[in-house]
């Protein structure tokens, strides 16, 4: 390939951010200079990168890469498999504005489309995907849009009692991946991530209609602390 095929226009939304979570295990040596390299590349095109050690057999560690340009978050994922990393599991998403956020204010609009990763002192992380049911009885779709609102306006609600303790990122991914939602928990502690998860599908939103998709759960690190392991 040449030099000037290998470069392209970047490709980015229209309004908010790309994401992307990596999930991964050795293939083998790990060079975590490399790893780290790719970060600071990301970094600093503006890219934000947060590493965590995953608990059980679905991966090791995952990468929550965001950024406006999708060839940038390309080349990251290029890079950690370069690096002798194998991603087992992926998620692609994007940051967005409900269509049920009409009247939040402006600065709350602005941390749902750009957050700042990772929050300081919530080491606790969580991933899942989740879509709205559409079944023959509990159809989310069919349902008058002020009644989608005030569920989802209660779901909300249960949400932010949790505020302090847990801070919930979700990205939207209809047409760009398996799932419609990408759901990134942060918590304080492992057990504020549980309340919170159990309490919210409590609400008439996620009992009647919604579907969860695997999760993912770990600690947050440094490449550090998250590589070696």
């Amino acid at each position: 390939m040449s030099t000037a095929a290998a470069h392209h226009d970047a490709l980015e939304p229209t309004i908010g951010q790309a994401v992307l979570h990596l999930f991964c295990k050795p293939e083998g040596p790990v060079d975590l200079r490399k790893i780290a390299t790719a970060e600071r590349a990301q970094i600093k095109v503006g890219n934000q990168v947060v590493a965590a050690s995953i608990l059980g057999h679905k991966a090791d560690c995952c990468f929550m890469v965001t950024g406006k340009d999708l060839w940038q978050l390309r080349k990251f994922q290029t890079a950690i498999q370069a690096a002798g990393l194998c991603v087992v599991d992926s998620y692609v998403s994007l940051t967005e504005i409900s269509e049920y956020a009409k009247g939040v204010p402006e600065q709350m609009l602005q941390a749902r489309l750009y957050p700042q990763l990772p929050p300081q002192g919530m080491a606790a992380f969580c991933f899942y995907p989740m879509s709205k049911r559409r079944d023959a009885v509990h159809n989310w779709f069919a349902l008058p849009f002020e009644q989608r609102k005030a569920l989802m306006m209660g779901h909300g609600k249960s949400g932010r009692e949790f505020h302090g303790r847990v801070l919930q990122v979700v990205t939207g991914s209809t047409g760009l991946d398996d799932w419609e939602w990408g759901v990134t928990l942060f918590g304080v502690h492992p057990d504020d991530i549980k309340e919170c998860v159990y309490t919210m599908r409590f609400d008439e939103a996620s009992t009647l209609y919604a579907e969860f998709g695997p999760f993912y759960f770990g600690m947050v690190g440094t490449l550090a602390e998250v590589v070696p392991h």
